[in-house]
């Protein structure tokens, strides 16, 4: 079986304006060169507001030449990362601007479908998270507003959440959509402590992607994104979790930065221990 690798976007250049993950507005079209170079299939790409103006996926121009850059690199866009969701989170706002929040969200599903992207990664982590009964609801009547327009464009909502393995099954189960799915992140999974097996015999049948990355569990609750192998993730676990529900698709490294202008040689140094396992 043939396995696909890609990337957050922004990981093959340095950061920008200190942004540990941001749209690269200085690099995006380099990246494309660089992730055929690496030896990557694809790019999961980046939808935030310090990229609003310069991202290509916002006007016809630029989605020409996306469309051109693909082609002559061999390098696809199967999933957009829905970061405006954390500068613009979806609860804690006012209906004013959860109404506008998810005008985005609508606005979004048919510019994923035209760049060939199936998914959508809504975050809800740290300052997005949802804590109360009542966010939970208000989360659950977005997505039954957007998942039919999602359903017609041939695009998954994947979501990306910090509930514990019982607490994410019981969430999903008052969702019953084909549309709907989880964004499994290796990382934030074992700096939460949890454990990946748990979590896939929990709500297995509903993971649709995989982000891998490594964090250290500090006791004290801070978490910090390492290097592959070097924080407390337990990647036989992470891989055994990932091929007991069969799963097709491919792994986004979402990994830890090496040094400025390093990327390249770091990257490929990291998609050599994932494959390893995968």
């Amino acid at each position: 079986m043939h396995h696909t690798y890609g990337i957050m976007q922004g990981r093959l250049a340095p950061p920008e304006d200190g942004r540990f993950q941001s749209f690269p507005c200085n690099s995006w079209r380099e990246e494309i060169a660089r992730a055929r170079e690496v030896g990557l299939d694809y790019i999961e790409w980046i939808d935030d507001e310090y990229g609003r103006t310069a991202n290509p996926i916002f006007s016809e121009a630029g989605l020409v030449e996306l469309d051109a850059l693909k082609r002559e690199f061999n390098i696809a866009t199967p999933a957009v990362c829905g970061d405006w969701f954390m500068d613009f989170p979806l609860v804690r706002c006012t209906a004013d601007q959860r109404a506008e929040r998810e005008h985005h969200l609508h606005e979004l599903i048919p510019i994923t479908a035209r760049i060939g992207a199936r998914r959508i990664v809504l975050p809800f982590v740290d300052q997005s998270k949802m804590t109360t009964e009542e966010e939970k609801q208000t989360v659950i009547e977005v997505l039954q507003r957007a998942l039919p327009v999602a359903l017609q464009h041939n695009v998954e909502l994947h979501l990306e959440a910090d509930f514990n393995p019982q607490d994410f099954a019981a969430f999903l189960a008052r969702i019953q959509h084909p549309s709907l799915k989880v964004n499994w992140d290796s990382g934030n999974s074992s700096g939460l402590g949890y454990i990946a097996t748990e979590e896939f015999a929990a709500y297995g049948d509903r993971i649709g992607s995989v982000h891998i990355k490594d964090r250290y569990r500090k006791p004290e609750g801070g978490v910090e994104t390492r290097p592959l192998g070097t924080g407390s993730a337990d990647f036989d676990d992470v891989f055994r979790a990932i091929r007991s529900i069969g799963f097709q698709g491919g792994v986004t490294l979402q990994v830890a930065r090496g040094k400025d202008n390093d990327e390249v040689a770091f990257i490929r140094g990291q998609l050599v221990f994932v494959k390893r396992f995968w």
